[in-house]
């Protein structure tokens, strides 16, 4: 494959060498929209890539949650992923994981030492992961590096799902205190993590995720249509998500309620993507899909919407190119890496107005805002854009340039940048958002 212009660029030698990424409670290989896995997956995959790109060794470890998962796979060049025995080899609810931390670290802290490695920085993801990586930073003497990805004090504020522990809250607060450096997804998270949490501000670098603009791109939409078997005059809106309270697919299915109603001579069609299939039942939805089924059809709607469980990065550009809109009736996102995804797509996006999504997404430029938890809105801005085709076609032109703004490129090039000023022990420069 032709390398691209980024890959093709002379980087001098890093400094940083090699790089201990940690993520507990998910594989980066675990695909987006089953169980736990997510944004924050993708994230930690498409950073540790980048980086081996530019020549820094990337280690991620993570616990084993299956028996058939390898302990050792690399995924890409200069990339490894250690899958740790900590607990027992099944899928864990995450609060149940803390108790398995300690062996966690012994487990890795011993595999480190047996293979003879040594790390230049510790960055760790989500705050069970930041627990492992303080210590681990005490044992090492190395420079630690957080991403919370999600935070209990936001979560909570929102009241979209059962309250966090005060365990992570307790945690999240000490990790902020002792942490070398804090990468926060938008302004208003770092806002949070400095004023709520206690950070000092000098240690906050404000890195929005990225999206790889060539996997996601715009595609011939009736070709897009013809594979899935859609009509090119039906309208299609799409849901791309796990299946969790935060998520607000509660609202999503009060709106097509509304919505179904609304274009019912149009036959609109709403595809949605998450949970999963249980291949020892016959594939069968899921416990967790199984609900949200059972509930379009107490609603009234099951006949308009294809639930198709989560599909493979690989899969998902022909899903964006095939719909109309993209909704995301979030209660709480940290940036919302779908909408980006979406937009790279060319299709606009009908986002609640929470987190990230206040900054990925450009009301009236590459999508519309809307409350939060606010059915009728929601299917008024989505009724809008698809039954105005002027409207519509400019905000696809408007989402695919918005998108360009975040590259994976420029999200390595900064984080890169603060591994060297925190692997010097040094004041951190200026961090300012990027995009």
């Amino acid at each position: 494959m032709e390398p691209t212009r980024e890959h093709r660029e002379f980087f001098p030698a890093p400094g940083i060498q090699r790089v201990a990424m940690l993520s507990v409670h998910t594989s980066p290989l675990a695909q987006p929209g089953i169980g736990s896995a997510g944004g924050m997956n993708v994230y930690i995959r498409e950073l540790s890539r980048h980086l081996a790109q530019r020549g820094v060794a990337v280690d991620i470890y993570t616990r084993r949650d299956h028996p058939a998962v390898p302990p050792l796979v690399e995924p890409f060049p200069g990339v490894r992923v250690y899958a740790l025995d900590a607990g027992p080899a099944t899928a864990l609810p995450k609060e149940q994981l803390f108790c398995y931390l300690p062996t966690f670290v012994s487990e890795l802290a011993y595999l480190v030492h047996r293979q003879q490695l040594s790390y230049d920085i510790v960055h760790a993801h989500y705050w069970l992961s930041g627990w492992a990586a303080h210590l681990l930073q005490r044992y090492w003497d190395v420079p630690f590096v957080h991403m919370f990805h999600t935070l209990a004090v936001l979560k909570n504020s929102v009241q979209a799902s059962p309250p966090e522990s005060v365990l992570r809250l307790q945690v999240e607060q000490g990790l902020a205190r002792v942490a070398d450096a804090i990468i926060a997804a938008n302004p208003d998270e770092r806002e949070t993590i400095v004023n709520e949490l206690g950070a000092p501000p000098s240690r906050l670098c404000t890195v929005p995720p990225g999206v790889d603009a060539e996997h996601f791109r715009p595609l011939d939409r009736a070709a897009a249509r013809s594979r899935l078997g859609i009509p090119l005059d039906r309208p299609v809106a799409l849901f791309i998500g796990r299946i969790d309270p935060v998520k607000g697919i509660d609202v999503l299915l009060r709106a097509w309620q509304r919505i179904a109603q609304e274009l019912a001579p149009r036959q609109p069609l709403l595809l949605f993507l998450g949970g999963g299939f249980d291949s020892s039942a016959g594939l069968r939805p899921d416990a967790a899909l199984s609900r949200v089924i059972a509930d379009a059809r107490e609603l009234g709607i099951a006949e308009t919407v294809r639930f198709l469980g989560s599909r493979p990065q690989g899969e998902l550009p022909l899903f964006y190119n095939a719909a109309d809109v993209c909704l995301i009736p979030s209660h709480y996102e940290s940036f919302g890496l779908v909408a980006v995804e979406s937009m790279a797509c060319g299709t606009p996006v009908v986002a609640s107005q929470v987190g990230g999504l206040r900054f990925s997404v450009e009301h009236e430029v590459s999508g519309l805002h809307v409350p939060p938890n606010d059915p009728a809105a929601l299917a008024t801005a989505t009724v809008r854009v698809l039954t105005d085709h002027q409207f519509r076609t400019r905000l696809q032109v408007g989402a695919r340039q918005a998108a360009l703004r975040f590259s994976w490129h420029r999200v390595t090039t900064v984080v890169a940048r603060l591994y060297e000023q925190v692997a010097r022990r040094g004041i951190l420069q200026p961090c300012g958002t990027t995009g």
